[in-house]
């Protein structure tokens, strides 16, 4: 099966996690009568029961203590059982045209399709919830807004899906006319509202219309900026500071250009204003003109007090051509890169990100959301490594599974050292 055709498992009495099956096209998927994960491994080292219901933890016990034969049961043990990780910058309206002939399609089919097919794909790394960034404006008008809107209608229990509009320009009279799109975005469904503030003439400008417009509809704010003008930043961060529900920045790859006290003082703004920054391990989004590949400075902005989030990007398009859009993939490259441990580089994907996506909390205990990802391995360093195995679970019931099996050949060396195997110890094909 190719990666780009996810298959969604089915919810079995014995063990939802086994086998795909179909569900319905269309509208929330039935919440599941119960589900119990056995055996799970916990950060904490705990072995772990976890029963689940009406899309939230029920309990957690000690492995063995919560059987009930009514429920369906996973059998989670060889896995790390992590709250679910959330894509915070996503463009599934650019994705997956990389290797495309010709001009790309912005027909509302050939968008609703890419969209739904990179929530899929990223709900298959562990993404239970995904912000896409939309572009508004130009030749294709809101076309590609109500084909996001419409991916996200389809996507219901399986995955949650918000459009952030994306006008280009917002000042002088050429902004007029994005300035009245934006709102009919809005309108339509939009949760969020983007934007390139560097792209327009005039970068403040942009960024007061935009808060404006955020603060009369209650919305957050999520703008895409290099981040490469002190000034600049310093101007948005005294905007910014007053709004809620909150704002959002990134890539910021110029934020690791600028020098250290430059950087620093960028910092300490942003920290005081509560602006977060998206980072993004994996590459530059065509959102932005490439300016350079690095990615912000997250030990920096970290240590000033920044909430800092990771995202994927570009998932195969024109701002990365192989662009995977996983989570764990952006948090194995701030570990290995970026200078942060396996648990901070985790929580970039996983906990912050759902905070920055203004998302309910996600603990592996009672009364918490039942948005969770099981990993084979028993410890975050090593599932950031080798995070193969993947088992999905939103709203309380299993909604994707990625198995992976390793083999070695038979021989003398393979039995002498004992290599671990994961796969079939019976003779066939």
């Amino acid at each position: 099966m190719s990666d780009s055709q996810p298959q969604q498992p089915s919810h079995s009495s014995r063990n939802p996690a086994e086998g795909p099956s179909r569900a319905p096209a269309g509208g929330s998927a039935p919440e599941a009568g119960g589900l119990l994960l056995a055996g799970a491994r916990l950060t904490d080292g705990r072995t772990v029961d976890v029963r689940l219901g009406g899309g939230r933890i029920q309990a957690v016990g000690t492995a063995g203590s919560l059987t009930a034969p009514t429920l369906s049961r996973v059998d989670l043990r060889g896995y790390l059982l992590l709250p679910a990780p959330a894509e915070p910058h996503a463009h599934g309206d650019t994705a997956l045209t990389a290797d495309g002939e010709g001009p790309v399609s912005y027909a509302p089919d050939e968008v609703q399709r890419r969209a739904t097919e990179a929530a899929l794909l990223q709900l298959g790394h562990g993404a239970t919830a995904v912000r896409s960034h939309v572009r508004i404006g130009d030749v294709h008008g809101l076309g590609p807004m109500e084909a996001v809107l419409q991916a996200r209608r389809s996507l219901r229990g399986l995955a949650d899906l918000t459009a952030v509009a994306v006008p280009r320009l917002l000042t002088g009279a050429a902004g007029a006319d994005g300035l009245a799109m934006l709102r009919d975005a809005v309108k339509m469904g939009a949760a969020v509202i983007g934007g390139c503030p560097d792209l327009d003439p005039d970068p403040t400008g942009f960024v007061e219309a935009v808060l404006e417009l955020a603060a009369e509809h209650g919305c957050p704010v999520d703008l895409h900026t290099d981040g490469d003008d002190p000034g600049r930043l310093a101007r948005l961060a005294a905007m910014a500071g007053g709004l809620r529900p909150g704002v959002s920045i990134g890539p910021c790859g110029g934020l690791s250009r600028l020098p250290l006290d430059a950087a620093s003082r960028a910092a300490d703004q942003l920290a005081a204003a509560g602006v977060r920054v998206t980072c993004l391990p994996q590459g530059d989004c065509a959102a932005l003109e490439r300016r350079g590949l690095r990615t912000a400075p997250v030990r920096l902005l970290r240590a000033a007090g920044v909430r800092v989030t990771a995202g994927s990007g570009a998932l195969r398009d024109a701002g990365n051509p192989v662009g995977r859009g996983d989570p764990l993939e952006a948090a194995y490259l701030l570990a290995s890169q970026g200078g942060l441990r396996a648990a901070e580089a985790y929580e970039t994907v996983s906990s912050a990100a759902r905070e920055a996506m203004g998302l309910p909390e996600v603990r592996v205990e009672a009364g918490f959301p039942a948005e969770l990802l099981a990993v084979r391995g028993d410890r975050i360093a090593g599932v950031l490594s080798l995070a193969y195995s993947r088992i999905v679970i939103h709203r309380g019931r299993v909604v994707a599974r990625t198995s992976a099996v390793r083999e070695y050949c038979d021989s003398a060396v393979a039995v002498a050292l004992d290599l671990p195997r994961q796969g079939r110890t019976e003779s066939g094909p």
